[in-house]
């Protein structure tokens, strides 16, 4: 019986056997047409092989330059175990990067983005994503930056961000090129002591004697480095000028600065407050319950951190992190067992000193979890300051929560203009007025389940409405509802909707048109919205006005 391996419908796959007899002419001599010459060493190859492999050398030796009529070509660019184990690759599409050292990873990386091998240079980024560490990221990192290899940057910043005080005080340091040091010194989110930074850069200048140095020395950040300092470690150096000195100072002494470029740790889609073991709250009423990571074991007497409304100028809740943390988004829990709404904004600083507001709710009605979103910032302490609550004098939270996240948010003052429907239970809204079998059934999300007795919202015509509220202010300029259509009936209604209860503005007029089913609606221009009336004005068949399912914005592709 024959041993080559064939199946029974006449495939024969033999490719082993290819790439071991293309392999047997690595460095072998024979039947080569061309010679390369790499630092003196010369290597005997074959034209159609490389070719085959490599659009770089498919130029080279038959682009029609004046390599293609050599019998030899000089390579500069490679070191020889670079270009040696690259060849073997092309040979025998195998390399071995684990018993190599970094340097030479390195350089077989730079001629794999050299000759085009795209899924070779994949391929080592992986491995150099894997391998990555505090003794050699630098490198890893000069290079990724060198050839622009988003991937391993985007690693390779994350693991320096983190380690950034590690980074500057280890000998590899010394080693970024000008280029990549000035990218590092450049995010806010390489965070370590700014004198530290400072002395840091220092020992990379004396190291790298003849490279210019003031474009490096630019992003240090002076003014985040104490009188002291500049004065006993900076002036002495001679590296920053009087001038730059005494600007930096007079940032420091300045009473009210919300100008100072802070660095702070990036920490992405990790909630802050939680995951901090040092993170207190150093005011509110029973702040311990706000750092137990429990949002749902709370009622009328525990499970909450709470401040008096209108009391002392500092009556806050007060929150300090561990460390100052880039953040853009906070997600809280206002106590929610019954039907109460709160006000409140937050501030921000990194001293305790300069505030910076992120969200002013104080004019709105807010309930359940709240979505903040804002610029990034550099945070130490957060300060939530409750000013309004519609049972008492007494602001209570249940959970805060603090992130940097990459989001699709978009923002008007502060105002989320939302895409997805933010009309559910799970967003912290609910049905104010309105009777049905179970309470907030309209905001539930379910279009299939309803019948006669069941699935539905209703009022009685001339009497009453049904209300939703909002879990917290949105820019809306869309909505959509269901109405009751289990027969032929037609309904007339109208709607309006209030950012905070008192001031009511008619956006939907339909009491003259004959309505049924699924109404989708839009309105012009968009308006912050908390609350939303829909006040049913006829029914053909009855004296009810029903409706199923309503939903802000209108999210039209969900129509079955």
């Amino acid at each position: 019986m024959s041993s080559c391996h064939s199946n029974f419908v006449g495939e024969i796959e033999h490719t082993n056997y290819l790439s071991k007899d293309i392999g047997a002419l690595y460095l072998s001599g024979d039947y080569s047409d061309i010679t390369l010459i790499v630092s003196g060493q010369r290597f005997d190859v074959h034209k159609a092989i490389l070719a085959a492999r490599s659009q770089y050398f498919r130029a080279l030796l038959y682009g029609g330059l004046k390599e293609s009529t050599q019998s030899e070509i000089e390579l500069k660019e490679p070191t020889i175990p670079a270009f040696k184990e690259l060849l073997k690759y092309i040979y025998t599409g195998h390399i071995s990067l684990s018993n190599q050292k970094e340097e030479v990873i390195l350089d077989i990386l730079g001629l794999v983005h050299q000759y085009s091998f795209i899924q070779l240079e994949s391929a080592i980024c992986d491995y150099l994503i894997e391998i990555h560490s505090l003794e050699n990221v630098c490198i890893i990192f000069d290079a990724a930056r060198l050839y622009q290899l988003e991937n391993l940057m985007k690693v390779c910043y994350s693991f320096m961000d983190k380690d950034a005080a590690k980074i500057i005080k280890h000998k590899s340091f010394l080693q970024l090129s000008s280029c990549a040091l000035i990218d590092l010194l450049a995010r806010d989110s390489f965070f370590a002591v700014e004198i530290e930074i400072f002395q840091a850069v220092q020992s990379w200048i004396e190291a790298n004697t003849g490279v210019e140095f003031d474009k490096i020395l630019e992003q240090v950040r002076l003014n985040l480095i104490s009188i002291s300092h500049l004065l006993k470690i900076v002036r002495p150096t001679a590296l920053v000028s009087s001038d730059a000195i005494l600007d930096a100072i007079a940032a420091n002494l300045e009473p009210k600065n919300l100008h100072l470029n802070y660095r702070g740790l990036l920490l992405t889609d990790v909630d802050i407050v939680g995951s901090c073991i040092d993170t207190e709250v150093l005011q509110g009423e029973a702040g311990h319950y706000l750092l137990d990571g429990d949002c749902v074991s709370y009622d009328l007497e525990r499970g909450y951190t709470w401040h008096q409304i209108n009391g002392p100028p500092d009556n806050c809740i007060l929150i300090k992190f561990g460390n100052q943390c880039i953040i853009n988004h906070m997600k809280m829990l206002l106590w929610d067992l019954d039907s109460r709404s709160y006000s409140y904004y937050i501030e921000v600083s990194v001293d305790k000193k300069n505030w910076v507001e992120v969200i002013d709710h104080s004019d709105y009605l807010c309930r359940s979890w709240q979505y903040i979103y804002f610029e990034p910032r550099v945070v130490l302490y957060i300060r939530i300051i409750g000013t309004n609550n519609t049972v008492n004098k007494v602001f209570h939270l249940v959970r805060f929560e603090a992130y940097f996240i990459h989001h699709s948010e978009k923002l008007s003052n502060g105002i989320i203009i939302p895409t997805r429907n933010v009309a559910l239970m799970k967003q912290g809204a609910c049905v104010n007025e309105g009777v049905s079998r179970s309470r907030n059934v309209l905001l539930n999300g379910d279009l299939q389940n309803y019948d006669w007795e069941r699935g539905y919202t209703c009022h009685q015509l001339n009497s009453g409405c049904i209300q939703i509220q909002l879990g917290q202010p949105y820019m809306i300029d869309s909505m959509r509802l269901l109405l009751w259509d289990c027969d032929d009936r037609s309904y007339s209604y109208y709607i309006q909707v209030s950012s905070d209860l008192k001031n009511w503005e008619l956006i939907v007029d339909k009491t003259k048109e004959s309505c049924r089913s699924w109404q989708i609606l839009r309105f012009s221009p968009p308006r912050v919205v908390v609350f939303i009336k829909i006040i049913g004005t006829n029914n053909t068949a009855n004296g009810v006005f029903h409706c199923v399912h309503f939903e802000c914005p209108a999210q039209e592709n969900e129509i079955n």
